[in-house]
């Protein structure tokens, strides 16, 4: 009975960890600087992302090609993209919600504009052979 509640509790602690850590790579990413061309292809104005700039951005990242696969796509954010939009309709979530949203926009237009950078890098290194 011990061993199972101590698995039981190393199970949940575990997961919340993996869910902390995923949440500051998140985070961590959305951070970093976006290009000047994602903003333009976007249609985001001052650099100040809104929460539905996430779906224009989702787009954007299913019409570049992967040429590199091991980069990491946004089916994940998607997930977390729709739970926050359910949680959002609930009044004391609302403003956290959105906070969360545009962090997601960001991510996606940070991994836009690497899957771009990638991809032109690429064919540079194929126009100089």
């Amino acid at each position: 009975m011990f061993a199972a509640m101590l698995f039981a509790i190393s199970i949940v602690a575990l997961s919340q960890f993996a869910v902390y850590y995923w949440r500051a790579v998140l985070a961590g990413v959305a951070a970093l600087p976006v290009s000047d061309r994602v903003l333009a292809a976007a249609h985001v104005e001052d650099g100040r992302f809104l929460p539905k700039d996430f779906e224009t951005l989702a787009g954007l990242h299913d019409l570049t090609p992967d040429l590199q696969p091991k980069q990491g796509g946004l089916g994940l954010v998607r997930v977390y993209y729709r739970l926050l939009q359910g949680l959002g309709v609930l009044p004391m979530l609302t403003a956290w919600s959105e906070r969360e949203r545009v962090i997601c926009a960001r991510y996606a237009a940070v991994q836009v504009g690497r899957r771009l950078q990638a991809n032109l890098d690429l064919a540079a290194s194929l126009r100089s052979c």
